[in-house]
């Protein structure tokens, strides 16, 4: 086998076999603990121990330790690879959707699905970040049924999609983009056709305030609001009326919390 198959921490590590090492894990920022499930799975896959100093969820002060973590040198090392990556991510995401549900302040339903855009295997990751930081991941709490932009072109427009679904026991929700009409006239449509949710999905916040006008007469339809949504502007969107709002990269996109691991003891 060549040096370049091999992990080369053997070697380095082969004199420290019988020896145990303590390592702490402190955040540099304040922020939300995410990421907790992923971190054992690592921490058990390298043979290394973790004790934790909180529990998931809670709110970190800058320099808190997250974790005390032991094992052998080798262990150790490949920890310091794994645990601060996953353990960051998840935290940087969970933050942003903490301050995204202050600043909504319950006067508008704030959710980010856009979990569903990453990688397969960040998938668990990112959608369990969103829900330690107390955000929704799902539009709606009722059983749905999604009818996207590709959905409406495909089945022949929003009369044509809503009518292929009218008999299924599931709140519609449905996508207006201004492809077919006028924003305005496109949400009267989906309410006429029976949605129960129209996503205003276009990141202007006019289209967000036609559709309000429009959906006036149907009190039982919800307008949802998306498209490059940055955190600062919750308050101003809740004031329009909008009650969802979905909030994609600003949330799954957010700055990773900073994690260092640092070992603090040795025992022979």
């Amino acid at each position: 086998m060549s040096v370049a198959n091999q992990d080369i921490r053997n070697q380095i590590f082969a004199g420290l076999a019988d020896r145990q090492f303590t390592a702490r894990l402190t955040v540099s920022a304040g922020g939300v603990l995410a990421g907790v499930v992923a971190a054992e799975e690592q921490a058990q896959a390298v043979g290394l121990q973790l004790q934790w100093a909180c529990p998931e969820g809670s709110l970190l002060a800058p320099g808190a330790t997250v974790a005390t973590i032991s094992g052998p040198a080798r262990a150790i090392a490949m920890g310091e690879e794994r645990l601060p990556g996953c353990l960051g991510k998840a935290s940087g995401i969970a933050t942003a959707a903490r301050r995204a549900v202050d600043l909504a302040a319950g006067r508008i339903r704030v959710v980010s699905g856009a979990w569903k855009k990453t990688p397969p295997e960040l998938k668990p990751l990112v959608r369990d970040a969103v829900r330690v930081g107390g955000m929704p991941s799902r539009i709606i709490d009722e059983p749905f049924i999604y009818l996207d932009k590709n959905y409406v072109r495909m089945l022949g427009g929003i009369a044509a999609a809503l009518a292929a679904v009218e008999a299924l026991p599931a709140v519609k929700v449905i996508q207006v983009r201004g492809e077919e009409a006028e924003v305005v006239q496109e949400t009267l449509w989906a309410c006429r056709g029976g949605a129960g949710v129209v996503m205003t999905d276009t990141g202007n916040r006019f289209d967000a305030v036609e559709a309000l006008a429009a959906a006036a007469d149907y009190p039982r339809v919800r307008i949802a609001f998306a498209g490059g949504v940055h955190l600062e502007e919750i308050p101003s969107l809740a004031d329009l009326g909008i009650q969802i709002l979905d909030i994609g990269m600003a949330i799954v996109d957010a700055p990773l919390l900073d994690m260092k691991l640092d070992v603090v003891d040795v025992r022979g």
